[in-house]
Formats: structure tokens, C-alpha cells, sequence
């Protein structure tokens, strides 16, 4: 029990039920720690505030926060924790922290909103902010110590009004929320019901924006077994989405999207090739080469049309274990290697072309024109840069040109991940300019520099990160500001690219080291780890959307390299075979072909009240939907345990809605938050049900269902019934000895007392729900004649009463209207004598 809770003396509250969670929680979670460190964390927001995109709530803020030690203080009972937590997680995430750059692009960036937290977000539930919760619980229990243990519509308006401000609550809102709580129609609700409908409706929020969210793999993968050989080192992909695979020993490969070999071959000369050991590779796209760095402390290039050597740099002072490159302008680039030493080394190439063409000319060495690297760093197009960045080696190196930033990994702790400048100066493009002015007189100082041992950066030109065990890779989202890593912990974790002091998200779930990760335009973040287990994880959730093991995807042995295409939405794996893993994503919807459901619809209803209408299809999904917007609101699946869905009906209020299946069962729910109350069924049978209808006899309220049992089941409703599964009445004894021989396909009622049913071979009954005797039988003029041959198809699926017509005449009287086979139409007045047979013109 929480300390300072005032709950009324005798009151037992189950802990299974809403309140029962609020009274009885006690574990710990990250929201006590949010409220011990809060003075520490408001510099914190107020710096995120400024930040891009993210939705600036009342609850998001430590203020809310803080209210609640004020309130603590108080003896005011806490909240329920799992309310604090859906609250706290219906504020979008962002991981940017209000740096210049970020403020002036928040005026035309704006992140994206899930389709299903957009259209419920104009609920009034939604608009609740934490503060204005615990007002709202704490004038409830007020109510309660005064003797109201119940609130009806116009005292719940007025405490809505008083918590939540009379401007920021309408009259028919109110009553809208109040009449979707109190969904038996007894007109007063208590706390615990106000506690339980927004727990459910959090629940059914979160399930539909997982389902706009799913997206998986195709599985099992597509394999593509290749050459005994060394291991595949790394795979890169082109613009048209060419995979480039390079082995150890040299042997490089292009392949189609598909996995078909275009070309293929050996780039180290044979006379050569035991002392060479390919380290890494990249592709310099505008200029056709491919960039390699080697074990013998080399970069070479070669044609990537042709594979034709081209020169090598040679004399570095480091192995280069991960190469990279970058267009940065107009016939300038950049070339960058991480070295053994943990050195970050870059090459700025101006006149690019010129260079390139002086450097094919050089003499040879060992087939390949070569130039030394401080011949190199002395040309006057030249510049060469070496940091020492890391305590150990480099496991990963990328230049971001949109961040202007080189960011660089190593499995050093204290510096297992660094976000550095190129040139060592905040101001990169005067630095450039000043290192083109004094190229000339500074020739003698980068010889220098070259011989000489690496520079460190300026505190305030790196950010350095500390993370467990070092990092083995990690990805950058600039829109998202969101930085990823990955490695020997297994923990994948999303920071905050300019706040190194923790991450803003840890996704566990993977049990051997972390491999690879990648961020994807519809963010999602993809992971691989070295026991071929693929994930997919949402960005803003922060949760798992997909898992495929080893056995799943077919991929086998160790992993030596992945690589994600973004053309085709692919993630490329090479063990001891190559594998493509294709994305399927929930496709956006059609403008001019609205779909709204995946299976065939089977049934829909409007409701007046709330202007809703409602849908069921055969994937047993129950969908609501704005009447006048044409807005899809929300869904619950698996509403008959996987069978379709055939008929549904309202009760008289409309607040619940009664959904009949092939299960045998009927259900009856409160459709606003996916709640189902009670479960109808006969224990002997399970046959579907085709029609139901909701009826009142003398006072007492009856559900009625018929189906394939060919009888009419009757259950009793109560507001004082809290079984949830029941049985039906007692069947009348004319349903058993004179009713339908057939399944029953429809029902409709005439109030007070009249009930009509029709079946599959074209019988209408109507009957006395008093007495539940037969009033009348009808054949339809097809059932009659149908009768000697069983191919005619005599069904009746649906009957109306024309209830009109019962008002103008006595009220024994109704017309009863019918469809049937080959276009006819029956018009039958029950109570009379009068029966009609029209048929459609062709």
C-alpha cells in the first residue's frame, strides 16, 4: 500500500482490477527516479524544449513532475504507475538537445506522427495532462469521503470542468467520455471505472499504432551459395543498388540486386597476393574507383568498371582497418582511415581530377603507380590530417557532410565512441580558406607533421562518449538527431548525438554481441548480431517489431559482414553464403482506392449517438470509423478469437455493441476502448451464429442470437450480472417442437412483443415473445415451389418490420418485409391477411 493513501475503510478492492494495481504496485521503475533527480533533469528539458520537432506537453515537462513531491508532501495518494507510465509515453521522444543549428530547422522540420496517436488525439482523454489527473483523483476521493461514491453525468462534468478548465472542456465532450465509461447506461460511474477505461484505451491505442507500425522480413531469406573461400569482408551497394563484396584475399564481386554475379576477380597480382591482406574498402562514386586499404599499410585504387589498378599511396603509418570516403564539393573530396593505433587519418584532395591523373604517371611499384604518404601530404592540392582519437584500435570510421563530423569507434572504453571536426577549428570553412592561402609556406611543416606523432583535439572539437565494453558499430539519423551503437554487451543503445553523458534509450533483447545497426528512412533501426539474429526496432517507441533467429531465416555459419540497401529495402548478409532479407512494409494507402479492411467485410451498423460506424470482416477485426469525417478511429482484432466476425448489434443506449461469430459465441462490448464484458455461448454447441438483435419484454432485456443451432437463443441482460460467461434461457417450447427445420440466417424485432425469423429454405416465422408462440408462418412463393427440387436456392437472409406502420395501426399489427432468390421481394402484414409477391424488373 503506498504511504499517505486515504481509501475509504472497508472498501476491498481486487488487485486485479485498475485500482486494485494502484493500491498494491510496488515495484520500481525509472519514473522514481525521474522524481528523485528532478532538479537535476530541469536544465536538462528546458534545453530539450528548444529542441527540434517533439511535442511540447504539459506532461513531458519536470514541472508535472515536481508537482507530484509538492502533492507527496501533501499525503496526496500517487497515481497509478502505469497511468504515469502510457502518459509519459504518449509524448513523442527526441534526442536532440536545442543546439543552434537544430532551433533555426525546427521552424520547417516537423517530425512524424503515427496516423493512430493523430486521430486520437482530438479525445478529450487525450488532452489529460499528469497535474490535472491527480487533481481529478484527488476530487474523487473527496466525493467519496463525503458519501458520493458515484458521480452522474452532471456532477462528472462539473469535476472535469473545476480539474481541467472550463476552456479546455466541452459540455459534449464530457458527455461523450462520461457515456463511453459508463457503458452499461446506469448513469453514474465511480473512480475505479474512470481507472479502468483509459487503462484499456491506453492498451488499444498502443496495439492499433503497433499494427500501422508492423513490418518484418520476408522469411526464409534468399541464399546465395558462393565459392569456397577467404571470409566475405565487407559488402557495400551502389545508387542502383549493385552489391560490391570483398573477400580478404582480394577477390571482389559485383552483384545484382537479386543476387546474380555481374562480374567477379582477383585484384591482387598472384606474384603478390600472399603478403596482401585486404583490411577494408570503399567506392568513390563521382570518379568510378574503388579505394582499398591493405595489411601492408596501403591504399590502393583500382577501376571499378574494370578492375584495373590505377596507384596506391603507400608508407602509412598505421594499418588501415576501415576506409572511407566523401564528395565535399566541386572537384574536391576527402579520404579517411582508421588505423591499428586508433589514429583517425584524412586526406582533403582539392582539384581531385588533376590529382588523380599527376598520380597515375608516378613510376611503378609492384604493378601499381605509387606515391609515398608524405610525398603525398607534400603536393600543393593536398592536406593530411591524423588525429589520435582512440586507446585501442578502430572498429568503425564515417564522415556525416550533415554534421560536418567524422565519427569513429573503438572498443576502448573511455573512448568508445568520438564525434570530432575534420581540421581541428569550430570555424571548418575559414580554417580551409587559411590552409589555401598558406599551402606554399606550409610544405615544410606537413612533412613535418607526417614524420612526427598524431595531434589530439581540442576539448571543444570532439564529443567523446563512454559506453561498456567499447562499441563494434553504430549509425547516425540526422533527422531523428539520433545516434545507435552497438557491441560486445548486446545492449543496442540510442543517444543523443550532442549529450554523451547517458543514452536516451537501451533496446535489450539480442543475446550475443551486437554486429551491425542501421537507421532506415521510415525509422526503424535494423540489428544484427553474431548469432545471425535479426531484429527491427522502432525509433520512437523504442520497441521491437520484429525478431528473426538463425532456424527462421536459413542463415547459417559466422557472420562476416552485412550491409542494408535502402533501394531495395534489403539487408545483405554474408557468412559462408550470401543472404537477402527483403522488407515488407504496411503499405501507404491508395487515395483513390480506400481498403478498409484486409479480409471481406461481413457486416456494419451505424451508431446515432456517437456518429460512428462500425465494421466486422472475416479476420474477426472490429473497426470504428468518423460518419463524418470517413476517419478511420480505431480497431481491436482477434474479437472472436480468429473467426470472422458475421453480425453485430447495439443495445439501446449505444454504448455497447453485441458482435456474433463463426465461434458460436456472441460478445458484447464496449466498442469505444475494445473492452468485451461478457461472453454468450451454449455449452452443448458451437455452431456460427448469423443474426442478432437486442430486445425488451415486460421490462426485462434480452439478447438474441440465432444461427446454425436452429433455435433462438435468448440471454438475459443485467447491469447486476458480473459473470462473464453465461448460458442462454430456457429454448420456448414452439422454437422446439414447430420451429425452423433449416439454419436461421436473420432476425428483426417489432416492439413490444414481436419477433421475426426467416431460414435457408425460406420459412418466416413470427412469433410472441410473451408467450413464445408461433403467431404466424409464412413460405415465400420459391420455398413453396422449391420443394420437390432441392437445386433451387429458397433462402431468406434478411426480414424488416416496417415499424412505421405498426404506430399508425394497432399495434398487433406490423408489415414484415422479406428479400428472396431471383430478385422477388415478399410483403407480408402480419396480424392480417394480407401477403404480396413483387419481383425486380430485369
Amino acid at each position: 500500500m503506498i504511504s499517505g493513501a486515504r481509501m475509504p475503510l472497508g472498501r476491498k478492492v481486487r488487485p486485479s482490477s485498475a485500482s486494485g494495481h494502484l493500491e498494491t504496485s510496488t515495484l520500481s521503475s525509472i519514473l522514481n527516479e525521474l522524481r528523485e533527480t528532478t532538479d537535476t533533469t530541469d536544465l536538462l528539458f528546458r534545453r530539450a524544449q528548444t529542441s527540434l520537432g517533439g511535442r511540447r506537453l504539459p506532461a513531458a515537462s519536470p514541472v508535472s513532475l515536481s508537482s507530484f513531491s509538492e502533492a507527496r508532501e501533501e499525503e496526496i495518494e500517487q497515481l497509478p504507475e502505469w497511468l504515469l507510465r502510457e502518459l509519459l509515453k504518449g509524448q513523442q521522444r527526441s534526442h536532440s538537445i536545442g543546439l543552434m543549428e537544430n532551433i533555426l530547422e525546427s521552424e520547417s522540420v516537423h517530425h512524424r506522427v503515427d496516423s493512430s496517436r493523430s486521430q486520437w488525439k482530438g479525445k478529450i482523454e487525450q488532452q489529460v495532462t499528469l497535474e490535472q489527473l491527480q487533481k481529478l483523483h484527488v476530487a474523487f476521493q473527496d466525493l467519496e469521503i463525503n458519501g458520493h461514491k458515484y458521480l452522474d453525468v452532471e456532477n462528472f462534468k462539473r469535476t472535469l470542468k473545476k480539474c481541467m478548465g472550463s476552456q479546455n472542456a466541452s459540455d459534449e465532450q464530457i458527455e461523450k467520455l462520461f457515456m463511453k465509461i459508463d457503458c452499461s447506461a446506469t448513469g453514474r460511474i465511480r473512480w475505479h471505472d474512470f481507472c479502468t477505461y483509459m487503462q484499456l484505451e491506453y492498451a488499444e491505442q498502443h496495439e492499433s499504432s503497433a499494427r500501422l507500425k508492423a513490418v518484418s522480413f520476408a522469411l526464409p531469406a534468399t541464399i546465395k551459395e558462393i565459392p569456397h573461400g577467404e571470409p566475405v569482408l565487407k559488402i557495400c551497394s551502389l545508387l542502383d543498388s549493385t552489391l560490391i563484396t570483398a573477400r580478404e584475399d582480394g577477390h571482389i564481386s559485383f552483384w545484382s540486386p537479386q543476387l546474380k554475379l555481374i562480374r567477379s576477380k582477383m585484384v591482387f597480382e598472384k606474384a603478390y597476393r600472399k603478403s596482401k591482406w585486404l583490411m577494408d574498402f570503399t567506392v568513390m562514386t563521382p570518379y568510378n574507383k574503388l579505394i582499398l586499404g591493405t595489411g601492408d599499410r596501403e591504399l590502393q585504387l583500382y577501376e571499378s568498371s574494370n578492375f584495373e589498378p590505377y596507384f596506391q599511396i603507400s608508407g602509412l603509418e598505421a594499418i588501415p582497418l576501415n576506409v572511407d570516403y566523401c564528395y565535399t564539393d566541386r572537384d574536391e573530396c576527402m579520404i579517411l582511415y582508421g588505423d591499428d593505433q586508433g589514429c583517425v587519418n584524412i586526406l582533403l584532395i582539392c582539384s581531385v581530377g588533376e590529382v588523380l591523373r599527376t598520380w597515375k604517371k608516378l613510376p611503378k611499384s609492384e604493378n601499381l603507380p605509387s606515391i609515398s604518404l608524405e610525398n603525398a601530404a607534400l603536393s600543393p592540392n593536398v592536406t593530411y590530417i591524423r588525429w589520435k582519437v582512440h586507446g585501442d584500435w578502430v572498429t568503425q570510421l564515417k564522415y556525416y557532410d550533415s554534421i560536418k563530423a567524422v565519427i569513429s569507434a573503438s572498443s576502448h572504453e573511455p573512448t568508445a565512441i568520438v564525434i570530432g571536426c575534420v581540421v581541428g577549428a569550430t570555424n571548418v570553412e575559414q580554417q580551409m580558406r587559411e590552409i589555401k592561402e598558406h599551402r606554399k609556406d606550409s610544405k615544410a611543416r606537413k612533412a613535418q607533421s607526417v614524420l612526427g606523432s598524431p595531434s589530439h583535439r581540442a576539448e571543444g572539437d570532439q564529443i567523446v562518449f563512454r559506453v561498456h565494453k567499447g562499441v563494434k558499430t553504430f549509425a547516425l539519423s540526422k533527422k531523428n538527431n539520433l545516434l545507435v551503437t552497438g557491441g560486445m554487451d548486446r545492449i543496442i543503445r540510442m543517444w543523443n548525438p550532442y549529450m554523451p553523458g547517458r543514452p536516451t534509450g537501451m533496446l535489450r533483447g539480442h543475446m550475443a554481441p551486437v554486429f551491425y545497426v542501421h537507421i532506415s528512412e521510415e525509422d526503424k533501426i535494423f540489428s544484427m548480431s553474431t548469432d545471425n539474429t535479426v531484429k527491427i526496432w522502432d525509433v520512437e517507441d523504442q520497441t521491437c517489431l520484429f525478431t528473426a533467429c538463425s532456424k527462421n531465416s536459413g542463415i547459417k555459419g559466422e557472420i562476416s559482414a552485412c550491409h542494408y540497401i535502402p533501394g531495395v529495402r534489403s539487408l545483405c548478409v554474408a557468412t559462408d553464403t550470401l543472404a537477402i532479407l527483403h522488407l515488407r512494409l504496411r503499405l501507404p494507402p491508395d487515395p483513390h482506392l480506400v481498403t478498409s479492411h484486409k479480409k471481406p467485410v461481413l457486416c456494419c451498423k451505424f451508431n446515432e449517438v456517437f456518429r460512428h460506424v462500425v465494421s466486422c470482416c472475416e479476420g474477426s477485426v472490429v473497426k470504428v470509423w468518423d460518419f463524418d469525417s470517413g476517419k478511420h478511429l480505431f480497431e481491436f482484432g482477434n474479437a472472436h478469437g480468429g473467426s470472422a466476425v458475421t453480425c453485430l448489434a447495439f443495445d439501446p443506449s449505444r454504448r455497447r455493441l453485441i458482435t456474433g461469430g463463426r465461434d458460436g459465441c456472441l460478445n458484447v462490448w464496449n466498442y469505444n476502448n475494445g473492452h468485451c464484458l461478457h461472453t454468450l455461448k451454449r455449452e452443448d454447441k458451437s455452431d456460427e451464429v448469423c443474426d442478432c438483435t437486442y430486445v425488451e419484454v415486460n421490462k426485462n432485456k434480452y439478447i438474441v442470437g440465432v444461427g446454425w443451432d436452429r433455435r433462438i437463443n435468448l440471454f438475459y441482460d443485467s447491469t447486476e450480472n458480473f459473470h462473464h460467461f453465461q448460458k442462454p434461457q430456457a429454448h420456448w417450447q414452439d422454437d422446439i417442437n414447430r420451429g425452423h427445420k433449416e439454419d436461421i440466417l436473420c432476425i428483426a424485432q417489432c416492439p413490444p412483443t414481436l419477433l421475426a425469423t426467416s431460414s435457408y429454405d425460406g420459412e418466416i416465422i413470427v412469433w410472441n415473445m410473451m408467450s413464445g408462440h408461433i403467431c404466424h408462418k409464412f413460405h415465400t412463393s420459391v420455398a413453396a415451389a422449391s420443394v420437390s427440387t432441392k437445386s433451387v436456392d429458397a433462402s431468406v437472409s434478411r426480414v424488416i418490420f416496417l415499424k412505421t406502420r405498426a404506430v399508425k395501426f394497432e399495434s398487433a399489427a406490423a408489415s414484415l418485409v422479406s428479400n428472396g432468390p431471383q430478385g422477388k421481394m415478399d410483403e407480408m402484414l402480419v396480424g392480417g391477411v394480407a401477403y404480396q409477391n413483387s419481383r425486380q424488373p430485369n
